[in-house]
């Protein structure tokens, strides 16, 4: 209870099933591994930074 008046909390969740057709798995994963792939690439220019003593690499420099 916070100052009187007691503070209600309400959480939702939603659960959503895809059921993607041939064309669309491979558009899918296509999207989903360019992702990881700059995932990896900013992960590995962090690290490299880290290791030769340079300041953390923020995602701003990153884009």
């Amino acid at each position: 209870m916070a100052g009187g008046w007691e503070v209600a909390r309400v959480k939702l969740r939603y659960n959503y099933r895809l059921y993607p057709d041939a064309s669309q798995r491979q558009t899918l994963a296509r999207t989903f591994g360019c992702a990881r792939m700059v995932w990896n690439d900013a992960l590995a220019a962090r690290k490299a930074a880290r290791k030769a003593g340079l300041p953390f690499i923020g995602d701003a420099e990153l884009q």
